[in-house]
């Protein structure tokens, strides 16, 4: 009986299992193999070489992208958190009635297109564009801004936009499984409303924050079409360069120890916040 139940358990986890190794590890098998291999005129050939990471490290601009690509992904995840935290604290505290609006409306932008949600800034922040037309009518500047486009600070606000629900919704979720009654009473306590929120709200919805937090990071490190489409040279990240090692340069083994590199920096990036926080407990919501 006990070896039925075991191949029954085997068979359901079967599928599952097949398509994680089929479509998640043999990839990452199949790239980490590819950094090794050799890239010519003629094609990538699996003549095995440390080449592709002798370039990386030889060159100076790959480990300045990489800087910048960690320095752009943690200044997003900061900037989504306070600006999602508030969002999700106000449809946490809605009445149920209005809830379920608030949480559509929440969702409407991002029912469209990921590609048509950053094109949205190119009109908005162009010479000719929604801003520059608004401050040129109020008489605020006598010229068109250059600066609003292109750049590092717009490749900031187009992650944020692009990667708030990813922050506002764990966070709505761990603050809408709190008990109102732990709010009531910590008032009956005396604690007044900013206490009862940094002894009692935020703590307990630490796991929906630190969850948010590692998904819009990770997200943000692995960015490609936006700070392409709105970053221009000043707002590249590491996914504008190992694109076009693949599309451009046909130098596909460079682009996969690339990946490999990208990888092994932010998988010890997730270590050492790993050291300080049980991961485990943060998505089981422990």
């Amino acid at each position: 009986m006990r070896l039925d139940a075991r191949k029954r358990n085997l068979l359901l986890i079967m599928p599952a299992t097949v398509w994680l190794l089929v479509f998640a590890v043999a990839p990452v098998v199949l790239l980490f193999a590819m950094s090794f291999w050799t890239s010519s005129i003629f094609g990538t050939t699996p003549d095995l070489t440390l080449d592709n990471y002798r370039v990386i490290l030889e060159d100076p601009i790959y480990f300045r992208v990489l800087l910048q690509t960690l320095r752009i992904s943690v200044t997003v995840t900061a900037l989504s958190l306070l600006i999602s935290y508030p969002m999700a604290y106000f449809l946490a505290t809605r009445p149920p009635a209005v809830k379920g609006t608030y949480l559509v409306l929440l969702f409407l932008p991002f029912w469209s297109s990921y590609v048509v949600r950053t094109f949205v800034w190119l009109p908005m922040l162009g010479r000719t564009g929604l801003v520059n037309a608004v401050l040129l009518h109020l008489g605020i500047i006598s010229e068109p801004l250059d600066w609003l486009l292109y750049t590092e600070g717009t490749t900031h606000v187009a992650l944020v936009y692009v990667y708030t629900l990813f922050m506002v919704l764990p966070i709505y979720l761990s603050l809408d499984r709190i008990d109102p009654k732990l709010i009531e009473a910590a008032a009956d306590l005396g604690a007044g409303p900013f206490r009862t929120f940094r002894r009692v709200v935020l703590p307990l919805s630490m796991p929906g924050v630190l969850s948010g937090c590692i998904m819009v990071f990770l997200l943000a490190c692995g960015a490609y079409v936006t700070p392409q489409l709105v970053g221009g040279t000043g707002g590249i990240m590491f996914g504008n360069v190992i694109a076009p090692q693949y599309t451009v340069t046909n130098n596909w083994a460079l682009g996969a120890a690339l990946s490999v590199v990208l990888i092994v920096v932010v998988t010890l990036c997730l270590v050492l916040f790993g050291r300080k926080v049980r991961l485990n407990d943060v998505f089981i919501g422990g």
